[in-house]
């Protein structure tokens, strides 16, 4: 049995979302090696049933114009939005074919993706923030991505540089375990 406290556990303690970043961004290359690293995550009959879309430059716009059309907000407000980080990482569930994977199973693991996802950022020196919302999975919102049926968004990270201001831990509130963690009485 390895030391409590490794470096997994150290990595999830010091993970925080960043809702300023820098123009900064991690390379199409270095996210084929997150990517890659993604073999791990718990995936019953290995079916992979997620995809990533990488959103830069103009590229963000089309987000943003799928939400303002799904929200009736206006599209210049999307467009600042969408466009306060350098890149923009869209989580995609691809459901397969499966007899003994039922969907919410397939949309766990890609919810898993995306969450180790934010943290291999983090532990290389990049910040995120998850967001979603109401339109996520809105038809305008999959159509300005070119997303078909049956695939359905989760959410996307905003991404770029960690500001020198933010580098610096904060405490978070201490977890009351006894709400999270029960046995059968």
């Amino acid at each position: 049995m390895s030391e409590f406290g490794g470096p997994a556990y150290r990595a999830l303690k010091r993970r925080r979302s960043h809702s300023r970043v820098t123009d900064e961004a991690p390379s199409h290359e270095e996210l084929a090696e997150y990517i890659g690293a993604m073999t791990s995550v718990a995936d019953h009959s290995r079916l992979r049933p997620w995809r990533v879309i990488e959103l830069r430059g103009k590229a963000r716009k089309k987000l943003a114009k799928g939400l303002a059309k799904a929200s009736g907000e206006d599209r210049g407000k999307q467009i600042a939005k969408m466009t306060r980080a350098p890149l923009i990482l869209v989580f995609v569930v691809s459901p397969r074919e499966s007899r003994k994977v039922p969907l919410w199973e397939q949309e766990s693991v890609a919810n898993g993706v995306a969450h180790f996802f934010g943290l291999l950022l983090h532990e290389s020196g990049w910040g995120s923030i998850w967001k979603s919302g109401t339109h996520t999975r809105s038809k305008a919102v999959r159509k300005a991505l070119g997303v078909k049926k049956p695939e359905y968004l989760l959410g996307w990270m905003h991404v770029g540089g960690i500001p020198e201001r933010d580098r610096k831990e904060k405490p978070r509130k201490p977890l009351d375990v006894s709400k999270h963690l029960s046995a059968p009485k």
